[in-house]
């Protein structure tokens, strides 16, 4: 990871911070933004100067092709800062290949590596003060690329626009969730663009969640488009079942994020000898361990929540509760990670990259 800043990035600082208006006691996820964001244009065939500038909105053609035809895919990343004030990045090479891996699948250029790091490194440090120390806070990082040429013509654009933008965190969820298990909607199917974090792929999420709250669930556990027989990802999330004492969750797949805490989570468990079943995972054989009870626990993973337990969860009219685990393997992995993330443990896996 490069921590030098590139000659050709521009920078335009605030006259004046807004960060002494903000209570960072009451933070409601992803509405309050900090001073500065980046931004980078491709026109012409090339990406053009980055540069760093207050935050602020955007001035854009009504026909510009992103609000027509959807080419808009994005990332989320964390800054955490330990009780020396240091900051750090969890694994940020792993966001930045899979931003172009979603970019490719939608006809965007790919992004430079130089511009990407170089340009994260210049906004965190410019915006450092809105990163505050202590367990469950960071600063969520969102790049983003979209098509800004205007035309409606129903074809890929040949201007875009990459930016970061940045937002003071605390815990995503509060408490244990419940879930539906979709049994007529899908999130993706097979030869489409689930793998990536395409803004469309959330967007058809909505109405299902929706109709899932009016049930009195928070979220849903999504299933394959071809039968509804296996269980995929939960929400946002890609989850997990632990029966007895073995974790199971989906593989990726084109339908499937190549999630960033599920695979850390993986390794931990595989670390600690937690067996792990990578493997389509039905709805029939988790019912039938949440009958019999070897269901111990079903949790979601993901760089909002980084782990989110679930207390129980609904399929074909039936509500099925789990029962809380004084030992759980959600709260043994969630503290491992967030130990690693916040420079309180050995990162005996080279994940944690100092800014």
């Amino acid at each position: 990871m490069k921590n030098t800043i590139s000659q050709a990035l521009k920078i335009s600082e605030v006259s004046e911070s807004k960060i002494g208006q903000v209570d960072f006691e009451n933070l409601n996820f992803g509405k309050i933004f900090t001073d500065h964001m980046f931004v980078c244009d491709y026109v012409n065939g090339e990406w053009q100067t980055p540069e760093i500038v207050p935050y602020g909105p955007l001035t854009m053609e009504p026909s510009a092709r992103v609000f027509h035809y959807g080419q808009a895919v994005f990332e989320g990343m964390k800054a955490y800062k330990d009780d020396n004030g240091d900051t750090f990045l969890f694994r940020p090479d792993e966001n930045f290949k899979r931003i172009n891996i979603s970019a490719e699948r939608l006809a965007i250029p790919e992004f430079p590596e130089d511009y990407f790091f170089e340009g994260l490194n210049a906004l965190l440090k410019l915006d450092n003060e809105w990163i505050k120390p202590g367990y469950g806070n960071s600063l969520y990082i969102r790049p983003f690329v979209i098509a800004t040429q205007a035309s409606v013509s129903a074809s890929e654009a040949d201007e875009y626009k990459f930016m970061i933008i940045c937002s003071p965190a605390q815990s995503y969820y509060s408490g244990d969730v419940s879930v539906l298990v979709a049994e007529k909607f899908s999130r993706s199917a097979n030869g489409g663009f689930g793998y990536a974090k395409a803004a469309g792929n959330y967007a058809g999420q909505f109405y299902p969640t929706k109709l899932a709250q009016e049930q009195g669930y928070q979220q849903v556990i999504w299933t394959d488009a071809s039968t509804h027989e296996y269980m995929e990802e939960a929400g946002t999330m890609n989850v997990f079942f632990r029966v007895n004492d073995t974790l199971l969750t989906a593989p990726v797949s084109d339908r499937i994020l190549d999630g960033v805490t599920r695979k850390s989570l993986i390794t931990i468990a595989e670390k600690e000898g937690i067996k792990v079943d990578v493997r389509p995972v039905k709805v029939s054989e988790i019912v039938e361990a949440a009958k019999n009870g070897s269901l111990k626990e079903v949790f979601g993973a993901g760089t909002a929540a980084v782990v989110s337990p679930v207390k129980a969860f609904g399929y074909k009219g039936e509500h099925y509760e789990i029962e809380k685990q004084e030992n759980s393997y959600a709260s043994y992995f969630k503290k491992a990670l967030m130990d690693i993330q916040y420079n309180k443990a050995e990162d005996t896996f080279g994940w944690r990259h100092k800014v």
